[in-house]
């Protein structure tokens, strides 16, 4: 399990695996990459990293 499996497992409480599983996609598009400060481009969100470099 990679980082973003286990920070999503602590965020909501799951009845199955296969049921954590599934909303990997969700968590990624709906806090990885809006929310979570990322110190290769520069301690921003990949959202706003892509906004500025379309810019």
């Amino acid at each position: 399990m990679d980082a973003v499996q286990c920070e999503v497992v602590y965020l909501k409480e799951y009845q199955t695996y296969q049921e954590a599983l599934e909303n990997i996609g969700e968590f990624i598009e709906k806090i990885y990459n809006t929310k979570r400060l990322h110190s290769g481009i520069g301690y921003l969100p990949p959202v706003e990293f892509e906004a500025a470099f379309a810019a």
